[in-house]
């Protein structure tokens, strides 16, 4: 490999001027694994890197992408053998270390995860970092004490790449969803993927007061702001709240009586900064009692490095559903 394809992000501040650039191998960053990518998927935060409109990526030049599947080409710490099948989501790739929208990625060892054997790379990058998250959401809930028979679980933002798995790996875990989604179009489609009832935000008419009726036995929150604030004064006593998403906004108005009246727990999850025995456990799940039951389901398409500008705009604009895979290279 002397050169390859990656989009590419010049400088801080002209984000917007990115694009598809030939690079040489000198300009991989350092890592110990050299993975030439099959796939990657288009995130939030790579919508925002690819537009300009986040401060996400925060060294330049830099390739986004926090996501990539495909094969180990070399490895000089000897954990993988070359043809081994890999993945790697987050880990502060995308944002400081080069990421997954490359033909090649150079990464350190212990960001690597070898391909769950019920997925291609193509597949794996159908979840991403967004099945990842929405596992681990659900093995901190169940660790909070979240059963199936306590009750509904809500999901927000249910028609977006991180509820639509939502609903999937929580209904396919046993659990009654209630989906919420602002499109409505959506609802044959979220109940293709397990959710019995699928209703809009204003439906859910939540009201304004600090502690209302106990609705719901849990939360699988992709929105934040105004939305979460009012479903947790309607979550059962002990049920949890999990965020993982800032859609609707990043500010939480709420009071302390759902936690210190029914003892409800907020559970934060964040992805980039993951320990690997919780990242590992995730992925074994995920390839495990928690793969989704069509992978190819949530897919709503697939697009080259060229087509990365123009999809960004769309999924900031909340014009998609499902989630997009960026088909980097051959696998």
């Amino acid at each position: 490999m002397n050169s390859f394809k990656a989009w590419r992000i010049p400088y801080q501040g002209g984000e917007a001027e990115g694009g598809v650039n030939t690079l040489q191998a000198g300009d991989l960053p350092e890592g110990d694994v050299l993975i030439k990518a099959a796939y990657s998927g288009l995130n939030y935060k790579d919508a925002l890197a690819v537009t300009g409109k986040g401060k996400i990526a925060r060294q330049f030049p830099l390739t986004p992408g926090i996501d990539v599947a495909g094969e180990v080409v070399s490895d000089r710490c000897g954990q993988f053998s070359p043809g081994d099948k890999v993945l790697v989501t987050g880990c502060g790739m995308g944002e400081v270390h080069d990421g997954g929208f490359a033909e090649y990625v150079q990464v350190p060892a212990d960001w690597v995860v070898p391909l769950p054997s019920a997925y291609t790379p193509r597949q794996a990058m159908a979840l991403g970092t967004a099945g990842f998250t929405v596992a681990l959401a659900l093995i901190r809930m169940e660790a909070a004490g979240q059963r199936p028979e306590r009750g509904d679980v809500v999901v927000t933002g249910a028609s977006g790449g991180v509820g639509s798995l939502a609903v999937d790996l929580f209904s396919s875990a046993g659990y009654n969803v209630l989906a919420v989604s602002g499109k409505p179009d959506a609802g044959d489609y979220l109940r293709k993927l397990g959710a019995s009832e699928v209703v809009t935000p204003d439906a859910l008419e939540l009201g304004s007061r600090p502690l209302d009726k106990a609705r719901f036995a849990g939360v699988v929150d992709t929105v934040g702001g105004e939305l979460l604030s009012g479903l947790l004064a309607h979550v059962q006593e002990y049920g949890n709240v999990a965020a993982i998403g800032l859609a609707g906004g990043i500010k939480l108005e709420t009071t302390v009586m759902p936690f210190i009246l029914r003892g409800v727990s907020l559970i934060g999850v964040s992805t980039p900064n993951c320990p690997r025995e919780q990242l590992m456990e995730s992925w074994r799940r995920l390839g495990d009692d928690l793969r989704p039951s069509d992978p190819e389901a949530i897919i709503s398409s697939e697009i080259g490095l060229d087509g990365l500008r123009v999809a960004s705009q769309e999924l900031l604009e909340r014009k998609v559903r499902g989630r997009i895979l960026v088909h980097v290279s051959d696998e």
